[in-house]
Parts: C-alpha cells; structure tokens; sequence
C-alpha cells in the first residue's frame, strides 16, 4: 500500500487483508500516513529524496516479492512512478478513488482511474453486452454529498500531523502546489469557516432559485485536484471560468443567467470567485452571473437549462436527470450518446438532451463493476465499503472482466448505505 485517502480506510482494508491471509505492508511517505498507521506492523517508512524514489522502489516490489498495489489515485508522481514500475513487472495495481458516482459510492478499479481507467476505451455497446449477464435494481439518484465533515476533518489533522510532526521525514515534498502548512491552514479554516458559509451559500441559493431566470449551471472543481490537473485542456481554473462567461455572453439568451458552483472543498488556494466577478463585469454580463459555495447540487440541477464543467464526476448527477452537458476534459462518462461537443457559444444558445437510454445503461454499468457502496470517511460508510471490497480486491477478475464473465460481485441496496 502507498497512500490513501485521509483517515483509518487504509489501515481499516490492512487488517480486513490480513484476516483472509494476505501479507500486507505500508509505505509512508510523511507523518499523516505514520499517523494513521499507528500501532501496525510492516509499515517502511520513505526518508529519502523524491528524486530516488524509482530506485527504492524498484527494490522493494523486487526484494518483497509484491504481488499487488494498493493505493488512492494514480497520478501523483510517486504513485504513477510506482504504478510504471509495477505494470512492467506484471503486478496487480488496484486503484481507490472518489465515487465516479457519488456520494454513496466509491471507485475501485485495476490499472488505472479517471483519465486511466478501462472505461475511457468501453463504448455503451460493449457496456450493454456485459449487462445481458448480470442486472440488478438502479439505486435512486443521490442527492447529498456524504460525508463532506469528516473528510474535512480528516484533511486536516492528516496536514496538522505533516505540518508539526516531520521532523523524521525531511525530504517530504507536496504533490500539491503549496506548502503543508499552507495545506493545513487552508483545511482548518475551511473547517472553521463552515458554518459561515453555510449561511452565505442559502441565501445566494435562494436568491437563485426564486429569481424566476432560466440559468445555466458550471460545476467548478479543484484546481489542484489530480483529475482537472492530469485530464484537462486548462491550465488554470481561470482559463475555464473566462472561456465559460465568453460563450455565455456571446451565445447565451439574454434573459438566461450563468450560475457557477464552487466544489464543496473549494479552499480558497484559488480565486475562483474574484475570477467569475471580473470576468462578467469586463464582458458586461454581471447582473446574470452568480456564484454559490459548494453545497447541495440535487435543488440546483432541478431547475437548471444545462450544465457544463471540465470533467467533475458530479456532472454524472446532471446527466442522471437528462439535463444538456459539455465537459472539456477526459472523463470516464464522456460518450458521444450524452455528452455535447459543440463549441461553448452554441452550447448555450441551443443543445440537446442526452440520450437518456444510453446513459442509463452506462450508470447500470458503472453499479455492478467499479462503484462500491460505502465512503472513506465516515465509520459506517467504512464498514459498508469493507464488506464488499475485501472480497474484490482478493479476486482474480477486475470488476469489468467479471460482469463480461458474469461472475459480478453482489450489490447491497443503496438504502442500507445511505
């Protein structure tokens, strides 16, 4: 195992392995990864420089006879470096990451996810092929996020402990653009700010659900998230958030408003909201423009004439409801049968609506192989997701390969996980 997601999980599916007989070790790379390993054996912890990593790890998948690795994201340099290694020497990679359907669900996949994973090259017809197999009941649309406190809380004591206790890791480098202690104050005040913002975010939402406007949803993201950053044509939230207003001065009905929703983890690093408002003041445009924080998508999208977004897996909400959707960067559920390609300006003045069966094929698909119900984060979405993916990683079959075999792991009812 390299790095997880913030808090147990890891440590939690280590000693799920353990019981059914694997060997398990863990690499750490800084304290937070120590930290949540506490009391385990077969921790190695990583001191070195990030320049040596490939040599190091070439000895360890050699000298400890790795037969698999586990690890949360794969693009990351040490993770991609490791998951490199590792397919040239014929080792099972098994990939965590969020929910391509969230939030009751996470991703595991082998070889890759996102912009990696098997679902960029599996078109709907090869999807309906393997669902001939094996169907069971489509779970409602989720309309929460999840867990969001915990995985706040847990980001942050994962940068306190980087932050104040790395004494023993000193050649610890960020994979993200800014300084673990500028990590750890953008967590904890986000953590503090919240119910701040919470009270913010309703009265913006209010004012956009009664204005009596049609409006245009953008779901913003991350700008150092690994999926905007590795499989997007933008080098900067900046860059999305003009060409977005551009397209919808130009193209858009001039009684339509343009609504830009921040990610519900949006942390301040990044002036998204000082870019919108500059953006609409300078195309003249600003009394149509809003910007929300985060929060609840299900009320927005209800309402919404169509979205667009770089590759956010919550635009797999606004597709669940037949909204119109263009993305421009690489996402698993970029299919030409729902996804539009038209330039942005015509986008907005007139696009058509996925096609609806072919998107629910999709979603059945992604149900029965590589979504999992259950959550990092909190405890009991934990112990939902451990007691089916123990079983899936300890497979000879990746998800895919086993519903194409019609040997697909049962699903639990999403009522049991929500």
């Amino acid at each position: 195992m390299l790095q997880g997601p913030h808090g147990p999980f890891f440590g939690l599916l280590a000693d799920a392995l353990r019981s059914a007989g694997a060997t398990v070790w863990r690499v750490g790379f800084n304290r937070g990864d120590e930290f949540f390993w506490r009391g385990r054996k077969n921790y190695v912890p990583y001191l070195g420089r990030a320049e040596d990593w490939p040599g190091v790890c070439s000895d360890m998948l050699a000298t400890m006879r790795i037969t698999d690795l586990v690890l949360y994201g794969d693009t990351r340099p040490i993770h991609a470096e490791a998951v490199r290694q590792a397919r040239d020497r014929g080792i099972r990679v098994h990939v965590f990451e969020e929910g391509y359907l969230r939030p009751y669900w996470v991703t595991y996949e082998r070889g890759g996810s996102n912009g990696h994973s098997r679902l960029m090259d599996t078109d709907v017809a090869t999807m309906r092929v393997a669902l001939a197999r094996s169907r069971v009941d489509t779970p409602e649309v989720p309309a929460l996020w999840g867990d969001l406190r915990q995985h706040v809380f847990y980001g942050a004591l994962y940068h306190f402990f980087v932050m104040a206790l790395n004494r023993r890791y000193q050649n610890f480098v960020p994979h993200r653009g800014v300084s673990v202690r500028q990590e750890f104050r953008l967590h904890l005040r986000r953590l503090l700010m919240m119910p701040i913002h919470r009270v913010e975010r309703w009265i913006s939402t209010r004012r956009v659900k009664n204005g009596g406007f049609p409006y245009h949803l953008v779901l913003l993201q991350l700008e150092h998230d690994a999926s905007f950053r590795t499989h997007s044509p933008f080098a900067s939230q900046t860059e999305f958030i003009e060409l977005c207003l551009d397209g919808f001065a130009a193209g858009a009905p001039r009684h339509h408003h343009l609504v830009f929703k921040a990610h519900p983890l949006e942390d301040g690093r990044a002036p998204v909201r000082a870019t919108v408002r500059a953006a609409a003041r300078r195309l003249g445009v600003a009394d149509r423009v809003h910007f929300l924080r985060g929060g609840k998508l299900a009320s927005l999208l209800g309402a919404a004439r169509s979205v667009v977004t770089v590759n956010s897996t919550a635009a797999q909400q606004a597709l669940w409801r037949g909204l119109p959707l263009r993305a421009f960067g690489k996402a698993v559920y970029c299919k030409p049968e729902f996804v539009s390609d038209l330039p942005i300006d015509r986008f907005f003045a007139s696009c058509d609506r996925p096609d609806m069966v072919a998107y629910s094929d999709y979603r059945q698909y992604l149900l029965e192989t590589s979504q999992i119900p259950g959550g990092f984060y909190s405890s009991r979405g934990r112990r939902i997701l451990l007691r089916q993916v123990v079983d899936m990683l300890l497979s000879e079959l990746d998800p895919y390969d086993a519903l194409a075999a019609g040997m697909a792991s049962p699903r639990q009812p999403l009522r049991s996980s929500a």
